[in-house]
């Protein structure tokens, strides 16, 4: 990409907006040559980068770079050899403890995530604890070293603060003493070149032995090492110079440490400089409130709601403009200050910014194609020095710009064919327009001809947009029509800012009467393009309310049928608690009727009393049928009738569909293969899966089975045992017995009373002569139990 167009369409300063971004030299290095690719794979994995980054930033904020230096001269300097200052080192634990936070920055709280395109950039992050540790043990800041970073420093730093001790003693006593107070200018110790020195006055220099280190700029006075401080001086230079030797093995020592992951962190450097440039991207798409692009190869630009970045987010007019699929040529017009010149840069910016792997400030979906190259010929480059004048200035930059283009090149004209006659001007920018539209080329242009405005409307590839102009306010709306030519409007304008209106209509009528049609169509087409707007915008909140609204209506609905059967199911369920309660309230007081009789040996109506019981009965079963009968499922199926093997039906219960592989036994149940599992279903759960013809279903052999409503349970015991009961409790147990045997649909139950002394037996068979239920009754025979059963026919 030439710099030339990336200055013009000011991508130099989103690049100024991204340096502020990274935090290090060698992320900025990256920032700064940063430029847009025509490889759609690399800018794919560009914009890749970039969206992990932020998907990153918001979940997790920024990433930890402080710390990062530019360590690259000292890890050179490792190389050849050299040993690193104590500076160099703490900036390479500065970069170690940076590797340590970013690595502690990608771990996971809860289940993992996956950023692709960046993960393995983190991979390349290694930390150097070791490293770390030993430096920041050894090392206090820029040429401090720590007293226990080896025990030999330790203990020479150590003789070196004794000695200095003794040499304060010794000065102080020195100080303090009145031999010598008349000789001293003051009673202090000094320090010059690195030895402690007293303000000895000049003329008691030969009363005062010792050796003189330097004297005041007026000479009055000499600073004197008294000769009893000499010595341990010299102890103390000795000593300074093992600590210094002492420092430089140290330091030699951490360089070579650091030299045997020289690799690692070098890489490690880099992978950090890399994170530092793409986690800048990520917080400049975040602050423009930039989105990732859709790209293509198919030379396509569909941008939806953009803005140029570098107009204030809150106050620029977001535009939707697209280009490449129904026409090629765009042709832009309308007033000055209208926002034509913004569009052509907002086009030509994001397309670079994208391709820079840069996220743009525009809605989502917008898309944005890949081009080899954009030319942008915007702005007045009028030259002095070089003795061009505008339309000249311009027209050696679309000289240049056709001899370069390719099929796959945007293009960008502002103002195309100004600067000269305006018919001359026109008919040029014309031809230049017919020629990138013969080559399919993407063009946009703006252009206040008339002769433009036709050709866009008469030409099959071209298509015209303008910039909204609001007349009452004089002022842009800065929305962009596509499909609307633009109006220059400099009537109106002046008619509002007071120019005589007989000045107006002499201009009018100076008009060619063509020019006068073309501007009438376009009020034409700008009023019904507005109105069109406005009823589409309505229809569609009309159709969302009616669509709400009818869905609000069925939920009700719907709500009101769970509640309504809801209800009626509750009420069934109450009722039938109130008749099971009656019927054991019967029965509980017909039990002490007889157990009182008995007592009081009194003949009670045996027959009235079980009368009354089986109105009870039937009570309680008519209950049963009508309430199973409501709370049926409401299903809109066939009820069934008669059913075959290989008969496709419908499990109410389960709201299944199966296959009838077995017919009903003598209690009404059959197998039906639901899926892979077969699974036993009583023929009451049943209904066919679709609407049969019943006249069809007539012919059909009929399933022999049972047609008792079945309310109890299908799962009842075919036999009962009282075996240890008293017989008026057997009795009892007996009577429920039949009676939910009966409800279920059995026909033969079996009775155990043992064979004892035949006491239960026989109240057993008296009880079942007057049952309503028995049909008939016998003794058990060889291997059903013979004397100790009683084996019953249920009517």
């Amino acid at each position: 990409m030439n710099k030339k167009v990336l200055n013009t369409l000011e991508y130099n300063k989103i690049i100024d907006k991204l340096l502020s971004k990274a935090h290090s030299v060698m992320g900025k290095e990256k920032v700064e040559g940063l430029l847009p690719s025509s490889d759609i794979e690399e800018v794919s994995r560009r914009q890749s980068q970039t969206s992990d980054a932020v998907s990153m930033a918001f979940r997790k904020g920024s990433i930890p770079m402080g710390g990062l230096r530019d360590i690259r001269p000292a890890l050179k300097r490792i190389e050849i050899g050299a040993i690193l200052s104590s500076t160099e080192l703490i900036h390479i634990a500065d970069v170690i403890r940076c590797a340590k936070g970013v690595k502690d920055y990608t771990k996971e709280e809860g289940k993992e995530r996956s950023y692709p395109e960046i993960d393995m950039i983190f991979e390349k992050v290694t930390t150097f604890p070791k490293i770390e540790h030993e430096i920041n043990r050894c090392i206090i800041g820029p040429d401090e070293f720590a007293d226990d970073a080896t025990r030999t420093l330790y203990n020479i730093r150590r003789e070196i603060k004794s000695n200095n001790a003794k040499v304060r003693q010794l000065l102080n006593s020195i100080i303090q003493s009145r031999h010598y107070q008349t000789m001293l200018q003051e009673p202090v110790i000094t320090l010059r070149q690195d030895r402690f020195c007293v303000p000895v006055k000049s003329e008691h220099k030969g009363n005062f032995p010792g050796i003189v280190h330097d004297q005041s700029s007026t000479g009055a006075t000499l600073f004197i090492e008294p000769m009893s401080v000499v010595e341990i001086g010299n102890k103390i230079k000795e000593l300074q110079l093992k600590e210094k030797a002492e420092i430089e093995k140290i330091l030699t020592d951490l360089t070579l440490l650091v030299e045997e992951d020289l690799g690692d962190i070098g890489e490690t450097l880099n992978a950090l400089s890399t994170l530092d440039f793409i986690f800048a991207k990520a917080e400049l798409a975040i602050e423009m409130r930039a989105v990732k692009p859709i790209l293509n190869n198919s030379r396509y630009i569909n941008l939806k709601k953009a803005r140029h970045p570098l107009l204030d987010v809150d106050e620029v007019v977001p535009i939707d403009v697209y280009l490449g699929k129904d026409f090629t040529t765009l042709l832009v017009t309308g007033p000055n200050t209208g926002g034509k010149t913004v569009t052509l840069k907002t086009l030509g910016l994001l397309t670079i910014m994208a391709q820079s792997g840069l996220h743009i400030p525009a809605g989502d979906r917008s898309e944005i194609a890949v081009f080899d190259e954009v030319y942008a010929d915007i702005g007045d480059e009028q030259s002095i020095e070089q003795n061009l004048s505008t339309f000249s200035s311009h027209m050696s930059n679309i000289v240049n710009i056709l001899n370069k283009v390719t099929p796959n090149s945007l293009v960008l004209f502002d103002e195309l064919g100004s600067g000269t006659d305006p018919v001359e001007g026109a008919a040029l920018a014309m031809s230049i327009l017919e020629y990138l539209r013969d080559k399919g080329i993407r063009t946009a242009a703006t252009t206040h001809y008339s002769e433009l405005k036709l050709y866009a409307l008469s030409t099959k590839g071209v298509e015209n947009a303008s910039c909204e102009f609001d007349v009452d306010t004089l002022s842009p709306t800065y929305r962009l029509l596509i499909g609307i030519p633009g109006k220059s409007n400099a009537f109106e304008i002046s008619s509002k800012l007071g120019l005589p209106s007989h000045i107006i209509d002499n201009a009018k009528m100076l008009m060619e009467k063509g020019d006068i049609s073309l501007e009438e169509i376009i009020v034409d087409l700008e009023t019904s393009k507005k109105e069109a707007i406005n009823e589409r915008q309505k229809a569609t909140i009309y159709r969302k309310e009616a669509n709400e609204l009818r869905e609000k209506i069925k939920k009700q609905k719907e709500d009101m049928e769970r509640q309504k059967e809801k209800i009626i199911n509750a009420a069934h369920i109450d009722a039938k608690k109130i008749l099971d309660e009656a019927k054991e309230e019967t029965d509980r007081i017909v039990k002490n009727l007889k157990v009182e009789a008995k007592k009081s040996q009194t003949m009670i109506n045996d027959r009235g009393i079980e009368g009354a019981r089986e109105e009870l009965r039937d009570k309680i079963k008519s209950h049963d049928a009508t309430m199973k009968e409501a709370m049926k499922p409401r299903n809109t199926l066939a009820p069934i009738k008669d059913i075959r093997i290989g008969d496709e039906v419908r499990v109410v219960t389960l709201n299944q569909n199966g296959i009838v592989q077995k017919l009903p036994d003598r209690s009404g149940n059959l197998v039906v293969q639901l899926g892979i599992m077969p699974m036993k279903v009583h023929v009451s759960n049943l209904q066919y899966s679709k609407e049969e013809d019943v006249s069809k279903k007539k012919t059909k052999r009929k399933t022999s089975g049972i047609s008792r409503n079945i309310t109890k349970s299908t799962n009842i015991s075919t036999e009962i045992d009282v075996r240890g009961q008293l017989s008026d409790e057997a009795v009892e147990n007996i009577e429920k017995y039949l009676d939910d045997a009966h409800l279920a649909g059995l026909e033969t139950v079996t009775i155990i009373h043992g064979k004892g002394t035949g006491a239960l037996r026989t109240a057993v068979q008296q009880m079942l002569r007057r049952n309503p239920h028995t049909k008939s009754y016998r003794l058990g025979k060889y291997g059903e139990g013979e004397a100790g059963v009683t084996v019953v026919e249920l009517k």
